[in-house]
């Protein structure tokens, strides 16, 4: 004769899950289900089942939060550390700075006069979105980098790079062109949306962007203007000349069947461009710098001569266009440019050279370029985590309420099936919230006397 109820227990593992910014834990300490007089209720073990699967994924989503939690500690850690680093070697170039006494005349040459010069020439072209971006730089100095519209602009191509003598300015500048040397440089897409907007006509809006900076100044942008992504440029894939402090590229040399270069060969045109320390490392995201990127881009294999004669002879050693100092110029191969010399009256800056500073300097200047660059893609990784963990955390709450739900709902089934069935929960809940912690006891009997009660009954979470 069988009992008038039999009991069947279900034992279910201790639960560590995550709650808000915190620690929380649910230990299921027991879950008994009792089942019909005559044996086994399938829907019971659907509950007991659906119930299971709810945990398991609060579980899953806990481990979740608790590894993204983790992962930002570590984040901000290194990036507070890194912090310190830069400061460190800042205060060395400081101190640098602070003993070596007033600058000489020919290092204000170099490092202020010649882009005064090169800005000025920028600045004649008004309405030219180049000219714009100057007269902002003069105007708000620093502060026009933290603009929304151009903080990701790093400069206009003549700015950005140094040349020995005029002569290379004038015949660097005319084979570029003025749109190439008035050209936009931004390191990333997003700051190539952020110069331009449209409406849903497709027209530009000139109210946002470089358009309504300009207006803001009394200056109007008529013309079409280039813009360059340094992160959509195609590298050089080649290697970079042995303790070069300017990272110039290792490109191979034309040869003449006897193993020497071609009479008046001076070099390639990207290497003869000088670039500040801080765009010669980690400029983009990949941890490319100007010349790889911008110069490589602009110039390619671009051959310089000293004269048209001897760079005509070496015609067949060419492959990617060449100048010559006395105004010779080949576009590619089978393309000549002839007649008259154009002045174009946007050139690169001039140098009578370069500083005479100690080795460490230029260590010093790539270690903290290469810091900041580390710190901004941490600051992307920190966001990208943060997100996550936020995403995490409202799916969690979202499964809580699912299970919590769920457990009520299941008085109304306990409701019908009548007090042939008792179903037993007990749960052990511990919520750690920073330094407080509170404790949350739950126990449910669900017969039908108490199921009126239970279904009104709000749980805690």
């Amino acid at each position: 004769m069988y009992q008038s109820k039999q009991q069947l227990t279900i034992q279910t593992n201790a639960l560590p899950i995550q709650d808000s910014s915190a620690s929380v834990q649910v230990d299921q300490k027991e879950t008994s289900v009792v089942g019909m007089q005559n044996g086994g209720n399938p829907q019971a073990e659907a509950f007991i089942y659906h119930s299971k699967r709810l945990q398991d994924d609060l579980q899953t989503l806990g481990l979740k939060i608790k590894l993204h939690e983790d992962h930002i500690k570590l984040l901000k850690s290194q990036g507070n550390k890194l912090d310190d680093s830069i400061l460190e070697s800042q205060v060395i170039l400081g101190k640098y700075h602070s003993s070596s006494g007033p600058k000489t005349e020919n290092e204000n040459h170099f490092s202020l006069q010649s882009e005064e010069e090169t800005t000025g020439q920028i600045l004649q072209h008004e309405k030219s979105a180049a000219g714009v971006f100057c007269k902002l730089k003069t105007r708000h100095g620093s502060q026009a980098s933290h603009l929304q519209s151009t903080k990701d602009v790093l400069g206009i191509v003549a700015s950005l790079g140094i040349v020995e003598d005029e002569n290379l300015s004038r015949i660097f500048s005319e084979y570029l062109g003025l749109d190439n040397m008035l050209a936009i440089v931004c390191k990333t897409y997003e700051g190539v949306k952020a110069l331009e907007t449209y409406d849903q006509e497709g027209y530009i809006i000139k109210s946002s962007g470089l358009h309504g900076l300009g207006a803001s100044i009394g200056r109007t942008i008529d013309d079409r203007f280039l813009v360059i992504c340094l992160e959509n440029l195609r590298p050089f894939a080649g290697e970079f000349v042995v303790d070069d402090p300017q990272r110039r590229l290792d490109i191979l040399k034309p040869r003449l069947p006897n193993g020497e270069s071609p009479p008046g060969f001076l070099g390639f045109a990207v290497n003869m461009i000088d670039v500040e320390s801080k765009n010669l490392f980690c400029v983009t995201a990949s941890g490319y710098g100007l010349r790889e990127t911008l110069f490589y881009n602009l110039f390619s294999r671009l051959q310089v001569y000293r004269t048209r004669a001897e760079m005509l002879l070496a015609l067949p050693l060419i492959s990617d266009g060449a100048l010559s100092l006395d105004g010779g110029i080949i576009r590619s191969t089978g393309v000549f440019y002839l007649g008259n010399r154009q002045d174009i009256d946007v050139r690169f800056a001039k140098s009578s050279g370069m500083l005479n500073k100690p080795d460490y300097y230029a260590a010093t200047e790539r270690q903290i370029q290469e810091m900041k660059w580390k710190k901004e893609n941490l600051m992307d990784d920190l966001k990208r985590e943060t997100s996550l963990w936020k995403s995490a955390k409202d799916s969690f709450e979202r499964k809580k309420e699912e299970l919590l739900k769920f457990l009520a709902d299941s008085a109304t089934y306990a409701s019908q099936v009548g007090n042939n069935l008792l179903i037993h929960l007990s749960c052990s809940r511990k919520i750690y919230a920073g330094c407080c912690t509170r404790e949350i006891d739950a126990k449910m009997i669900l017969t039908k006397n108490q199921v009126d009660s239970l279904t009104t009954k709000k749980w805690e979470a």
